[in-house]
């Protein structure tokens, strides 16, 4: 199941993947420090996020689970950036990303290994 989180709900999504469960308390005094946002700001994305099954409540306290993993947020914001910027086109991307700094003989190497994998 996919599920599009848009930006704001993503800050929540990534305390809750750093963290682990916690409060919607904690979610929003880590976010006011982080961003400045005020508790009901805070609240009204947590409640987004568990209208849109990435986020489950439970009791006591509002303790808030994360239901999706990042990886999964992940595979589907590349799949996405691939498709809308680079016609679909994974390699048009990772040239773009290439060409982008000066990669270390280390990095290079890296990338060397995971290309070699897909072989």
């Amino acid at each position: 199941m996919e599920i599009k989180l848009f930006d704001s709900e993503l800050k929540v999504m990534d305390v809750l993947w750093k963290e682990g469960d916690l409060t919607a308390k904690q979610i929003s005094d880590i976010l006011k420090e982080r961003v400045g946002w005020n508790m009901n700001t805070t609240y009204t994305l947590i409640k987004r996020c568990i209208a849109k099954g990435a986020i489950e409540r439970r009791e006591p306290n509002y303790l808030c689970h994360a239901l999706i993993p990042k990886e999964q947020v992940q595979e589907q914001e590349t799949t996405e950036l691939i498709n809308k910027i680079f016609d679909g086109s994974a390699d048009l991307l990772f040239a773009s990303l290439l060409n982008r700094k000066r990669l270390t003989g280390e990095e290079i190497k890296r990338l060397k290994q995971i290309v070699s994998t897909l072989e």
